[in-house]
């Protein structure tokens, strides 16, 4: 019987709910009514944008005031144009074109006339409103970034166009939405959720006060504020030192997968977005087509990966059983693949390699041989560099990582189906693809995916999805970011971290080393080409380097690119040093190698159409 009771009261409780909803939402047309009631003019309230904050509780986006001048061009009457572009400091071609694109849009409903006017401006208007009917100041908040850098990851917000107003009916024409970056991916929780005012108005249409006493208001929902996984003061450490060059650079957490910093240069001030001459600077930055600041070259740049691509293939041909740490090859100064071609290399004429001294030594015969054995273990090629595709794809490449922003490119991994494509069925071999041994040939990969699979091996053996957001007002979200394992067994990946701890101590990475910090890295160099008047021409190679440290319970793993930087040791190395330096031990003691790069410059490289450089692929 009791139970029977409860269900009854859980029932009728139940239908009292949805009724009550059922009568607010689709019976109750109070609000439908008084939108329709020309005696009542509806205007949005708006909840000021959520803070954004980074990893350590720095703010880096704010909000400060600002005044749009509004009308409702049914209640505008004749009035003095050049009185009015006087006090608003606007042409009068602006005003009039601005009133034409108001009274297209409804001529009940209010529009944005000028937005974005001064404090200044408002103060003085405000004491002559009363010349110019239908004419009102709406109050409103934009941005305010604290910061001068970080544009690419903060993103900007812009007034909605008219591709948001056909997709997204909770905006009005003249409201603010956010464009790129964070300011895009959370929209939702920073912009908050819109009230309503209603205001009263008499028989000549005039704005005569509240409408009830604000009965019917409906006060706005406040923003969330946001704290990004970001460290503001790497981020501004690393676009310090990338000055006059062109690259990216992205710091993980390997433990957590956040990321700490996402470096992409050049990039520009994120105050340029904002205020009156937004749109004017926007154009400014688009049409800069070479150095293209507004394009995430940490996100969505494609490069060869080149030599830190050789321990994926070493861990592959682990897995794979192929190679052991022990497998040793002859080196030659170079490794014929085919009849006729030589891939060259550096290593003493003559040389035995195990895979530890191949990884330090960046043996490109070590890893050519090495290749060839993963495609050779199968029955055909197809298969052998279809399981080959399936690995790498296992460390984040060839696709979207998941990470929550809105640009980004996938990378690519060939597999049987591309190079069946270019070449006929059975036309190719492993020696046809060899270049994909050392991280050139077809494979393509961006900065942040360079930096996942290194914290993936500083893991020994898995990820998790790299990520921008911490917590949104105090509530951590990292159930949403998963741990994601890799195809291969950890005990495969020590021998490899070793040899990666090499480079840095006796290998083509020592500038990288730090006093008290075991740092692994991998250093490459990788082919640049580009076509000039239809020919393919080679310029100036890429600088490479990956690393993560400490060896041990590594806290920051790190990838950095240099475009035309010559080779992984000269531009790479160095600022990935000391983003580790300042990132783990707070403070750079390095000054000599710090003043380098920062002054160091670039821009002589960007500058010229062809480097003469002669044809290499090793460091």
């Amino acid at each position: 019987m009791r139970k029977l009771l409860l269900a009854g009261l859980t029932l009728i409780i139940g239908i009292l709910f949805i009724s009550r909803l059922f009568q607010l939402q689709v019976v109750n047309t109070t609000y439908q009514r008084l939108s329709d009631n020309n005696a009542i003019l509806e205007i949005s309230d708006y909840p000021e944008r959520g803070f954004i904050y980074d990893r350590n509780g720095k703010l880096l986006v704010a909000n400060q005031a600002a005044y749009d001048i509004m009308i409702i061009p049914e209640n505008v009457i004749p009035f003095d144009t050049i009185s009015f572009c006087e006090l608003t400091g606007v042409s009068k071609e602006r005003l009039i074109k601005s009133l034409k694109k108001a009274r297209r849009y409804s001529k009940r409903l209010p529009s944005v006339i000028i937005n974005q006017i001064s404090k200044e401006t408002y103060a003085t208007l405000q004491e002559q409103m009363w010349k110019y009917e239908g004419f009102f100041i709406q109050k409103k908040s934009l941005r305010d970034y604290r910061v001068g850098f970080g544009s690419n990851v903060l993103g900007y917000v812009s007034e909605v166009n008219n591709n948001d107003l056909k997709y997204d009916d909770y905006y009005q024409q003249g409201e603010l939405i956010g464009r790129q970056g964070i300011e895009k991916s959370y929209e939702n929780e920073l912009r908050g959720e819109k009230g309503k005012r209603f205001l009263q108005k008499d028989r000549f249409n005039r704005i005569i006060g509240e409408y009830k006493n604000k009965t019917f208001d409906v006060e706005p929902t406040v923003a969330k504020n946001i704290h990004l996984t970001l460290d503001a003061t790497l981020q501004e450490y690393g676009e310090y030192l990338m000055q006059n060059k062109r690259g990216g650079i992205v710091a993980i957490e390997p433990s957590t997968g956040e990321i700490l910093a996402l470096v992409s240069a050049p990039s520009y001030d994120p105050n340029l977005l904002v205020g009156r001459n937004r749109s004017k600077n926007y154009r400014k930055l688009a049409q800069d087509t070479l150095a293209k600041p507004l394009f995430d070259r940490g996100l969505q740049a494609l490069y060869p990966p080149g030599s830190p691509f050789k321990t994926l293939n070493a861990l592959i041909a682990l897995q794979e059983g192929v190679i052991t740490p022990e497998t040793q090859f002859k080196c030659n100064k170079g490794h014929f693949y085919a009849r006729g071609a030589f891939m060259e290399c550096h290593c003493r004429r003559g040389s035995r390699n195990d895979l530890l001294k191949g990884i330090y030594q960046s043996c490109n015969t070590y890893f050519a041989n090495t290749y060839k054995k993963i495609i050779n273990k199968y029955d055909t090629p197809d298969k052998g560099v279809n399981q080959w595709n399936s690995h790498l794809k296992s460390f984040g490449l060839g696709n979207y990582l998941g990470y929550d922003l809105s640009v980004g490119k996938r990378g690519f991994i060939p597999n049987a189906a591309y190079y069946n494509s270019w070449y006929k069925e059975g036309g190719w071999k492993a020696p046809t693809i060899i270049s994909n041994a050392i991280g050139q040939g077809e494979v393509l990969t961006t900065p942040i995916q360079l930096a996942n699979f290194t914290a993936a091996i500083a893991n020994r053996g898995y990820y998790y999805t790299p990520h921008f957001l911490r917590s949104v007002s105090g509530d951590s979200i990292q159930q949403k970011f998963l741990r994601k394992n890799t195809s291969i067994d950890p005990e495969h990946f020590e021998v490899v971290i070793d040899g990666m701890h090499k480079v840095v101590e006796r290998g083509t990475a020592r500038i990288a080393r730090i006093k008290g910090i075991e740092v692994c890295g991998k250093t490459g160099t990788a082919e640049n080409f580009t076509k000039i008047d239809g020919v393919k021409t080679q310029l100036t190679d890429h600088s490479i380097f990956v690393a993560f440290a400490p060896k041990e319970d590594p806290k920051i793993a790190i990838a950095v690119f240099i475009e035309n930087g010559y080779w992984g040791g000269r531009w790479a190395a160095p600022i990935a040093s000391l983003m580790l330096e300042q990132y783990i031990n707070k403070e750079v003691k390095r000054s000599w190698l710090e003043k380098r790069m920062v002054e160091g410059s670039l821009a002589t490289e960007y500058e010229k159409p062809y480097s003469g450089k002669p044809f290499t692929i090793n460091e």
